[in-house]
């Protein structure tokens, strides 16, 4: 989600919730990344294991299962240029 958009979210909750309200979404926002962050951290790959991921990449790439660099940037900058892009126009 674009900065501008979760700028605009928090200025909404400002503007509309208590503050005792704000403390308790807070709460529970930090105690759910918590868990989140928790279930996303790295597991170590065994010796076996990052061979065989590095051996399929090889074999993606020989079945033409591959992006140029050329082809990655321009798509990293139409990402960049989507998450820009204005959320709404003030006429």
């Amino acid at each position: 989600m674009s900065t501008a958009t979760l700028s605009s979210l928090l200025e909404y909750l400002y503007a509309t919730l208590s503050p005792s309200n704000m403390r308790w979404v807070g709460e529970h926002l930090i105690e759910y990344a918590k868990k989140e962050e928790e279930e996303e951290a790295l597991t170590p790959y065994t010796r076996e294991e990052l061979l065989e991921r590095a051996e399929e990449g090889r074999r993606q790439i020989a079945m033409g299962n591959y992006c140029t660099m050329e082809e990655l940037l321009q798509e990293l900058d139409e990402d960049f240029a989507e998450d820009n892009k204005p959320q709404y126009e003030i006429a």
